[in-house]
Parts: structure tokens; C-alpha cells; sequence
């Protein structure tokens, strides 16, 4: 069987087509049936396939610059040096006519550039492969930035999306790799991560989010957005002098007290993460400025990821697990935030865990990531047959990132250190609630106290019938057995002993004539129930001692 190829898009099929065999997926490319679309101009894998990838990724348009740098994080599906390749890939592209520039915005605002702004400088102060950002200055003398999206861009991404979501479809029915890694939905992540960054009103909202988020961190500064300049295509922020992390030189950085700085980042995407449940995707060190006076400004907040509540709780546990290297526990959290494939095997799991752990407790605490730890997780996770939630992927490559930023800016920062300092006030914020999340609780205690009596009934309607099924995995079944017959056996007791006194309650009657007979009766049976309850409970004591017992032996 092999993918229906549109006439319209052969022309990409056949570049992704030579990109898969030129890295040696080419067996990939076979099962697709992609080989026609070649004709003759396939060749054998390229030994430094890794280190020409971000070349071939960007010679393709913007699309597959972005797919690149998306993959960077996906360490659970690529081998360490493309992901070394593709962490590196840029961005950055020849910029387009000014002339262009002005009919977008004038488009846009449906107002002249002459009319918004006092100065506008023709030549950008970057250009990447989506857009260009200029800088200017309004009318009332205020400093600015106006980001403005390439012409055709959405037309061309639109295509591009069409080619891969019939590829990725494809595989994932048909291949071995589409069926573990799933790789339709990685790329409709991909799509909405895309569709979110082509609409710069979103980023004008992630902008002012993040703003809020960062409010009680003083040395860090996000710019304010101008939504009245602000359109799909186009948009207006404050500008914020500065130099990027990655260009400052060493007398710089001696200059700079960077030990604060580092700390309060770090300290910052904690409680986005753990707290908020909503942080900046992409800190790497090219969006991250240093101010003349000392701040940190984040920049290219289009991508922004969120976590719901019971995540953050997850990732609060795991962290605390990693921080304390308890691998067990790492194990049965990470195992919660994936989802199993047929595949999985939790006991390997679980031992490479365990060794990656260790490994990570004897390193110093200098020489410890915390983003390449969650990142080294998540691909043991896949390599064992755990798919892992893509929000986890994600926050790994966010605090790699974040521990490259920090230690450009103290080289001695040492991030478990951090991660336990913050941790207690992180989790004590947590915990604090509002009045809706209060009356969420009570009403969900309010249901299960009314649906308790049903749920009970029916279980008891179960086993009456002879229809009750009990199915636990237990690693010692004729243990686990043992115990559930003596737990039986207990239960059982205990309904008698509770029809014994219940019957001797129904026996006693009021003082009077004839009711001596039936009160010595209701008194026996009573003073028989209680003696069998004390022994039950001296049989059960003495045998969860003997338990113990033998368990320190």
C-alpha cells in the first residue's frame, strides 16, 4: 500500500522524500510509496547526516525551520546528535523589501505609516523565516518595536501542513515508528504551536500573561504590548534595550551580577510551571536580553504551554523524587504521565531509572541539569514503550534551556540546589485555593456521598448474581490470593458478629412481665458477639506482627 501523493504538492513530496533518504529513513520512504515521487535523484545516506540537517531543514522554507526546531526537543525520538544539530538551527533568513513593510501595516491599521509613527527604521532589526521586526517611535515619543509577518507565508505553511498531516496519517497506520511515536498527533501539536505563532494577537496576549506572571520578580521585564497597533499580522510592543545572553563578552559578565539574576529565572519558571500552570516555551539564550542596568528581558513569547492542575501536581512529586534521587518514586510518577503501549516494559523501565538516577545523585550539584534529566527521562520512557504527555517533552526543553541561560549568567549556579531552595515556598503557594475551587470540592463530596449507596448496591447486586470480576496485576499472585481469602474471611466474620448484636438489640425489650426471657437471651448473645469481636481483633493484631517480623528478617 502506498500514499496517494497530491499532483499539486508532488514537488514537496519528493524534497521530503530525498531529506528521509539523505538521513537514512529511506525505509520509510519505501513504505509510502514516496520512491516514485524521487525518479532518479535519491542517494545513499549521508555519513554527517546530522550535521547537514538544519541546512537541508531550511533550505526547505519555514515550515520545516520550525519542524526542526520543534524536533530539537523530542530526544525520545532522535539520536543525541541530531538533536545537537537541531538545537542549533537558526531562524534567520534575508529580510523582505520595505515596501512591502509599509502596504502590510498600512493594510493592517488601515492608517499610513507617516500617520502612527514620528520614525521608522527601513532596515529590521532582525528577520527570521515567519516575520521581521523594525524598530520605531510613535507619535507621542515613546520607543517601540512592530513585528510584521512575511508576505505568503500563511499560504505557503497551509501547503506545507496538507503534505505532512498526509504523511504522518500515513505512517501511523502503516509503520512501526507512526504506531509508537504517533506521529499525527505530534504534528497537529505542531500545527496549533504554528497556527498560535502566525496570529501575533495571541503573542500580544501571551505578552501581557506574562507580564502578569512575572509582576513580583524585579529584575525581570517583559515588554508591554500595544493592542490598539496590534492585528493578525502585526504587532507593537514596547521596545526594551539590550544585549542578548549569548553576546555578552567576559568583561561583561564580570560586570554583571548574574548570581541573582540566574536564581530569580529560575525561581520564576518554578512557579509558572509548578504554580501558574502556565509558562514561556522557548527561553532559549537568544530571547533572553541583559538590560544596561542589570534586568532580564524575555522576548518571542508566541509560544506559550499549559499544564492543568493535576499535571503540575504530578510534576511537583517528580521533581521532589529527582531532586531527592528515589527512583522508585520517579518511576511510578513518569509512569502516570505517559501512556503505555503494548510494548511496555515497566520492569526495564524502571531499572534504567533507577540507573539513570544514581548516575545523576553522584554528579555535582554544578554539573546537574534539570531539563537534561526530565529530557534523559523522557527518552528512556520511549525507548522502553512509554509515550510520554507532550507537555512534559516540552517543560524538558524549556529548562534545558533555562539552565543554559542561567549558567551563561553564573556559571556556578547549580539547579537542583535551586529547585529545592524554591520548592517549599512554590508548594506553599500552591496550596492556597479560592472560594469556586472550595465549592468544587464540597460538590463533588456532595456526589459521591449520594451516588455512594447506588455504587454499593450494585456491587453487592454483582456478586449476588455471581457477576462480580476483580482484576488487579499483583506480582505475587498466590500471596495476593492469600491475602484477599483472609480478608474474606475477616469480612465475613465481622457481617456475622454485626447480625449478632443487631439481633440482640431486636431481642431486648422494655422491664416488665414476660420480657426477662427475651433480655437474658439478647444479653447472651450480646456478651457472645463482643468476646468473638475481642478475639478477632487479638487473632488479626498477632498476625500483622508476625508479618513484621518476618519482613525485618
Amino acid at each position: 500500500m502506498s500514499l496517494r501523493i497530491d499532483p499539486a504538492h508532488v514537488k514537496r513530496y519528493r524534497q521530503i522524500a530525498m531529506l528521509m533518504v539523505r538521513h537514512g529513513r529511506g525505509d520509510l520512504v519505501r513504505s509510502t510509496g514516496m520512491d516514485a515521487a524521487l525518479e532518479e535523484e535519491t542517494s545513499e545516506a549521508d555519513p554527517e547526516a546530522a550535521a547537514c540537517l538544519a541546512d537541508d531543514l531550511e533550505a526547505m522554507g519555514p515550515t520545516f525551520v520550525k519542524l526542526g526546531q520543534l524536533m530539537s526537543s523530542r530526544v525520545d525520538l532522535l539520536s543525541p546528535p541530531y538533536i545537537e544539530a537541531l538545537s542549533r538551527l537558526q531562524d534567520d533568513v534575508a529580510p523582505f523589501a520595505f515596501e512591502e513593510v509599509e502596504d502590510i501595516i498600512s493594510s493592517e491599521l488601515q492608517v499610513r505609516l507617516s500617520h502612527l509613527f514620528r520614525t521608522f527604521e527601513s532596515t529590521p532589526l532582525a528577520a527570521a523565516s515567519l516575520g521581521q521586526v523594525h524598530r520605531a517611535t510613535l507619535r507621542d515619543g515613546r520607543e517601540v518595536v512592530v513585528k510584521v509577518q512575511r508576505p505568503g507565508i500563511r499560504e505557503q505553511v497551509r501547503g506545507d501542513m496538507e503534505v505532512l498531516a498526509d504523511l504522518a496519517s500515513f505512517l501511523d497506520k502503516h509503520t512501526e515508528t507512526g504506531r509508537r511515536y504517533g506521529l499525527a498527533q505530534l504534528l497537529e501539536e505542531f500545527r496549533k504551536a504554528l497556527v498560535d505563532e502566525l496570529d501575533y494577537r495571541r503573542e500580544a496576549d501571551n505578552l501581557s500573561r506574562m507580564r502578569e506572571l512575572v509582576a513580583d520578580h524585579d529584575l525581570i521585564v517583559v515588554p508591554e504590548p500595544f493592542p490598539d497597533l496590534t492585528t493578525s499580522r502585526v504587532l507593537t510592543m514596547e521596545f526594551v534595550a539590550g544585549k542578548k545572553v549569548t553576546d555578552l563578552g567576559s568583561l561583561a559578565r564580570l560586570e554583571l551580577e548574574g548570581a541573582p539574576l540566574a536564581d530569580q529565572l529560575f525561581a520564576a519558571y518554578l512557579d509558572q510551571v509548578l504554580v501558574q500552570g502556565v509558562f514561556h516555551a522557548d527561553p532559549h539564550p537568544g530571547n533572553v536580553l541583559v538590560t544596561p542596568d542589570g534586568h532580564l528581558v524575555l522576548l518571542d513569547v508566541g509560544m506559550i504551554a499549559r499544564l492543568a492542575p493535576a499535571v503540575r501536581d504530578k510534576l511537583v512529586k517528580l521533581f521532589l523524587a529527582l531532586a531527592d534521587a528515589r527512583p522508585e518514586e520517579v518511576t511510578r510518577i513518569a509512569v502516570t504521565l505517559g501512556e503505555r503501549l503494548p510494548e511496555f516494559d515497566e520492569a526495564v523501565f524502571a531499572r534504567t531509572v533507577a540507573d539513570l538516577v544514581g548516575r545523576s545523585a553522584d554528579a555535582s550539584l554544578s554539573d546537574l541539569d534539570i531539563g537534561a534529566l526530565v529530557l534523559q527521562l523522557t527518552r528512556t520512557a520511549g525507548e522502553a514503550g512509554l509515550r510520554m504527555d507532550p507537555e512534559l517533552v516540552m517543560l524538558g526543553k524549556t529548562l534545558l534551556n533555562l539552565d543554559r541561560v542561567a549558567a551563561t549568567l553564573d556559571p556556578g549556579f547549580e539547579p537542583r540546589e535551586a529547585l529545592q531552595r524554591h520548592m517549599a515556598g512554590l508548594m506553599k503557594s500552591s496550596m492556597r485555593t479560592t472560594p469556586a475551587a472550595v465549592m468544587a470540592s464540597l460538590l463533588e463530596a456532595k456526589e459521591f456521598v449520594e451516588e455512594l449507596p447506588g455504587r454499593v448496591n450494585r456491587a453487592f447486586d454483582a456478586v449476588g448474581q455471581g457477576n462480580f470480576e476483580l482484576r488487579i496485576k499483583a506480582f505475587d499472585e498466590d500471596e495476593f490470593l492469600r491475602g484477599l481469602h483472609k480478608l474474606a474471611n475477616v469480612l465475613a466474620a465481622a457481617v456475622v458478629l454485626a447480625a449478632m448484636i443487631l439481633a440482640s438489640a431486636l431481642l431486648a425489650k422494655p422491664s416488665g412481665d414476660g420480657a426477662s426471657v427475651e433480655n437474658h437471651i439478647a444479653l447472651v448473645v450480646f456478651v457472645m458477639a463482643v468476646v468473638v469481636s475481642l478475639g478477632m481483633l487479638a487473632r488479626i493484631a498477632l498476625h500483622s506482627r508476625k508479618i513484621r517480623t518476618g519482613r525485618r528478617r
